[in-house]
């Protein structure tokens, strides 16, 4: 009886992936194009992604600047939201500071009080997976704070942005807290829930301006033809041509490279996944 099942669950597993993917013709490619083009030039998101504040990771991780060297009692605690104030933390916001993007550009962004910072982080996590021994947690004990300037990565590439960092008695890293106001933050846009990611992310090809090397996900048994463009002056649109297997095939994701060729540098423009109609991050083997 066991080794039915197994037999049953393997051939649900080996027939889960069949066909996964229709190959789309040259000309269906284009009028999804089209749409993505249409869709996205001009829109609250092309605005913010362009010119805008979008993180392209979490904002706040509740993090420590180094926490491999961080005792395990502190991380814990921390998690459960064990804190102290021991000491009065500014409640007046700081002047906006500047912010520096790759193209040399610079703006302006509201910051948040060192209270409020602190206010923010020392609730518990939404869901506490290790809770604090009998005996209790110890409490971390917050003795000062300053600002400083962490890395964060965004639409318009990596930057510094200002960050509270919030000195804690006996641990030597700080704890960090990025100090930018939420106002001044767009989110980065979603796909809609019909929507599906075909190019995962893309880079320049080192002399060859007019390449991209896009990262993308096919099933095992999937026949890939190519990848394809459509430009306008403004964005390129790509996705790679594949098509699902008819037949017995591993449920399985497999992730690889393929290039593809524009009629002219991509200079300034944002690439767009033709899944999704979203940005296409810059960088392969980022996940």
């Amino acid at each position: 009886m066991r080794r039915t099942i197994a037999c049953l669950s393997l051939a649900l597993l080996l027939l889960s992936s069949c066909g996964w993917s229709r190959r789309v013709s040259p000309g269906e490619f284009e009028t999804r194009a089209r749409e993505v083009t249409a869709r996205w030039q001009g829109s609250a998101d092309d605005r913010a992604w362009r010119a805008g504040f979008v993180p392209l990771e979490p904002l706040n991780p509740r993090g420590w600047a180094s926490a491999d060297q961080v005792p395990a009692w502190a991380l814990l605690s921390a998690h459960n939201g064990v804190w102290q104030q021991a000491t009065e933390l500014p409640a007046d916001a700081p002047a906006p500071a500047d912010v520096r993007w790759p193209d040399g550009s610079v703006s302006q962004v509201p910051l948040v009080a060192a209270a409020s910072a602190y206010a923010a982080f020392s609730a518990p996590e939404d869901f506490i997976e290790e809770e604090c021994p009998a005996k209790g947690c110890r409490p971390l004990r917050v003795t000062g704070a300053e600002l400083g300037e962490v890395p964060l990565e965004t639409s318009r590439g990596r930057i510094g942005v200002p960050a509270w960092m919030f000195t804690v008695k006996g641990i030597e890293q700080r704890y960090v807290h990025v100090a930018v106001d939420p106002s001044a933050v767009a989110a980065r846009p979603e796909p809609r829930q019909e929507d599906t990611e075909e190019v995962m992310g893309f880079e320049s090809v080192a002399g060859r301006p007019a390449e991209l090397l896009l990262q993308y996900g096919h099933g095992a048994c999937d026949t890939v033809h190519g990848a394809r463009a459509y430009e306008t002056g403004q964005v390129v649109v790509v996705d790679v041509d594949q098509e699902g297997s008819d037949g017995l095939c591993p449920a399985m994701l497999k992730i690889d490279t393929i290039t593809v060729t524009l009629a002219r540098p991509l200079g300034d423009r944002l690439v767009l996944d033709s899944g999704t109609g979203l940005p296409v991050v810059r960088g392969v083997n980022r996940r």
